[in-house]
């Protein structure tokens, strides 16, 4: 099938990388793509959120099936025009979309799904806010309801700062529409897992669950970006608490939608809290998730456009995708300056030698050509993700890979995989984990665990 692939960051390079080796796609085209995507895919300067732009280009190169990747296409509806224009189209619609575009709608499908999520309430005003607030407790937690770029989030023990973040939004709306409304939720403590899953809007099949790195720096230190980087698979969340997950908690939200009218056709992510009390849901977003993306489709033993066509065919049941037993850790090279503003421009040198290293695959996020040269254009600049036998052996590689990569200012986390290499032996004494919840196996080291609140 001539396939046309959405987006231009990592998660989509990794995407098209996969997409390539399908059996099921003809011709791969992307827009607007990036020069690693270009690599496999021809890509055409077009936006991803220009419908009318788009639907000339599926026309132009009689696309097939269209593949999105980022949520703002999605959030704007993309995906409902180009469905309307006869179109296979892996990605939800925009009522389906609101899931990861307001918060405060994400919680009520939930309270309706009985799925269990941080407490919280939804504000338009200060005062109401800050009552709130007092009442649950520090650490506070202030959201604005929108998609605010990964920046919409603060969690702090200082409530001068929890009224400063709030006034910011509601009061000199930092985060325009995304901030108008915003949610005071009660801080979640635990292990942060990333779950995604595939759906046609009846079936629900779970990757294998993969973990990301919010903080800038080591030690979950510094602040929240969209992602320094990310492993799969979990110790502390093998696939039998994964399925359950996706049984107890993915399943009922898309069957509340369908109740709803709303089929939801596409990758959906769950962003869960482990703790002592259980799973909880900390967010829903409605794609693949960057950088977890870039861990997991080197694992996926099966066919990726497969996966996305069954999606979109509303054809998933009787597909069970495999996943390699090897890990995956996935190292993400940012600019000087991320997650504020970077400078774009600076030559890049090494890729090359990075993608040559055994086991790696080097993801473009925001990389640019100018007069011949690779150079950054974004924050976030190139994933390198590598697969081993153990934890130890992907985090060697990865981080191998990644250091022979150079451009001034380029910083990376050197914690990326640490934890599990560190116990392995948690992940086979959990592989036999009964059910969500259950206490039967080995707990993480408390001392291990990871304490997270974070914005996508």
């Amino acid at each position: 099938m001539r396939t046309l692939l959405l987006g231009s960051g990592g998660r989509e390079s990794a995407m098209a990388w996969a997409l390539s080796r399908s059996k099921v796609v003809s011709d791969l085209i992307a827009a607007p793509g990036n020069p690693g995507i270009g690599q496999l895919a021809s890509c055409t300067d077009v936006s991803a959120t220009d419908p009318e732009a788009l639907l000339e280009l599926a026309g132009h190169i009689k696309a097939e099936l269209v593949v999105i990747g980022p949520e703002a296409p999605l959030i704007a509806g993309v995906g409902d025009d180009l469905r309307q224009a006869g179109l296979k189209v892996f990605g939800p619609s925009a009522r389906a979309a609101r899931l990861e575009g307001s918060k405060s709608w994400a919680k009520e499908v939930m309270a309706r799904a009985g799925v269990p999520s941080a407490r919280a309430r939804t504000f338009a005003e200060v005062e109401p806010a800050i009552a709130f607030m007092d009442e649950l407790g520090p650490p506070y937690v202030v959201k604005a309801d929108g998609v605010a770029a990964g920046k919409g989030v603060v969690v702090t023990e200082h409530r001068d700062k929890a009224i400063d973040a709030i006034e910011e939004r509601v009061v000199r709306r930092a985060f325009g529409e995304a901030g108008t409304k915003i949610i005071i939720e009660s801080y979640l403590v635990g292990q942060e897992v990333s779950l995604i899953a595939f759906t046609d809007g009846r079936v629900v099949i779970p990757c294998d669950p993969a973990q990301d790195y919010k903080r800038a720096l080591d030690g979950d230190r510094g602040p929240n970006t969209g992602g320094m980087g990310s492993y799969s698979p979990v110790p502390s969340c093998p696939g039998d608490l994964a399925a359950a997950a996706a049984t107890e908690i993915i399943e009922p939200v898309v069957r509340s939608l369908a109740d709803d009218g709303i089929v939801y056709a596409g990758a959906i992510y769950a962003g869960l809290i482990l703790n002592d009390e259980g799973t909880q849901v900390l967010e829903f977003n409605a794609r693949l998730g960057d950088p977890e993306t870039q861990a997991l489709l080197p694992r996926l033993a099966g066919d990726f456009g497969e996966l996305c066509l069954a999606c979109a065919d509303g054809d998933l049941a009787g597909m069970e995708p495999a996943w390699r037993e090897e890990a995956c850790v996935d190292v993400v090279i940012a600019s000087a300056g991320y997650p504020g503003p970077s400078a774009g421009g600076v030559v890049i040198e090494g890729v090359g030698d990075a993608a040559a290293v055994p086991g790696v695959e080097v993801f473009h996020a925001g990389t640019a050509v100018d007069d011949g040269e690779l150079v950054t254009s974004g924050g976030r600049v190139l994933s390198v993700s590598a697969l081993g036998p153990s934890f130890e052996g992907a985090r060697a590689l990865a981080y191998e890979a990644a250091g022979c990569i150079h451009f001034e200012g380029s910083y990376m986390r050197s914690d990326i995989g640490l934890q599990p290499s560190e116990d392995e032996s948690l992940l086979r004494s959990r592989r036999a984990h009964p059910a969500l919840g259950a206490t039967e196996a080995a707990e993480p080291d408390p001392q291990q665990r990871r304490t997270v609140m974070r914005e996508s």
